[in-house]
């Protein structure tokens, strides 16, 4: 019943990932109207302190997230929001494709963090929801050769159909990061200039600081664990950097333009509709917790 920090203490409602119509807006609000199609940034930072003025709001200290304890999320019929993080949506972008600008906006800014450019050859670690995402916006940001890895067959065929140039089958035993870097590395078949870990284990983390090359960088983007317990010392050694990121900012606008201009078709990624009634919901969930072929899981309210 928690993520990192962030602790349920009490019901609330969750959901972030999310688009919509607008119904109401209010007096002053200039450049939205009822009816406009909108995909939502789902953080409200403060807009005061330090990092929100020089631009870093993702990292406020004051921020309120969609679905993040305390604060409700989107997963609802109508939610209030302020005009500035609602996005027009252009004639051939869905609600749908809207409502995934959230998971995407997490590689575009993992990508613009780790400078993926025509030059960079990438790997990624986790073939999850996240770990797509990524893959699809490191292509279109001009990765020239991408290799992505997980611990699920199918989760890498996925990939392959997504567009992976090789994928690599690795264990989730820490003795076995020597082979899973020969066999990554093998398959890369040149230096892997910049590692996205999007699950955050000791075995991913471990296995990305050693297949990079010297001089490469580290993106931590997955959080599963708090604490990790990794050789940083040789990578030191070698100059690789260690990044992370936290959720996203100033991403909306070119994801949109990704999925308007079709360079970016997250289409494939939504593998379950639901409707919104109490069994509908119960489903939804059974069907994402079980994993398999099951990506994203959207609601239709």
């Amino acid at each position: 019943m928690r993520c990192a920090n962030f602790i349920v203490k009490k019901p609330m409602v969750i959901g972030h990932e999310c688009a919509g119509i607008i119904e109401e807006v209010g007096s002053e609000v200039k450049s939205l109207e009822v009816g406009d199609r909108v995909a939502l940034e789902p953080g409200i930072s403060c807009g005061h302190c330090s990092l929100c003025k020089a631009g870093s709001y993702n990292l406020c200290p004051e921020m309120r997230f969609f679905g993040s304890p305390p604060t409700n999320g989107s997963l609802a019929h109508k939610v209030v929001h302020p005009a500035k993080l609602c996005y027009k949506l252009p004639d051939n972008v869905s609600l749908e494709e809207g409502a995934m600008c959230e998971p995407l906006s997490v590689g575009v800014h993992a990508c613009r963090r780790a400078n993926v450019g025509p030059e960079t050859n990438v790997m990624i670690m986790g073939s999850g929801p996240i770990g797509l995402v990524t893959l699809l916006a490191a292509r279109a940001f001009g990765a020239p050769r991408i290799i992505i890895t997980d611990v699920d067959v199918q989760r890498l065929s996925i990939a392959r159909n997504l567009g992976a140039d090789e994928t690599a089958k690795v264990s989730t035993d820490i003795e076995d990061v020597d082979t899973d870097v020969g066999k990554i590395q093998n398959a890369m078949g040149s230096g892997i200039d910049v590692s996205f870990d999007c699950v955050g284990f000791d075995k991913t983390m471990s296995t990305a600081l050693n297949a990079t090359r010297p001089g490469g960088k580290v993106c931590l983007i997955g959080l599963a664990k708090t604490e990790m317990t990794v050789a940083l010392t040789p990578a030191a050694a070698r100059e690789v950097d260690v990044i992370g990121i936290f959720r996203y900012r100033s991403t909306w606008p070119l994801c949109i333009e990704f999925l308007r201009s079709g360079k970016i078709d997250v289409k494939p990624l939504i593998t379950h509709r639901f409707g919104f009634t109490q069994k509908e919901i119960e489903d939804a969930f059974e069907i994402s917790a079980q994993g398999g072929n099951a990506i994203k899981v959207m609601f239709n309210l």
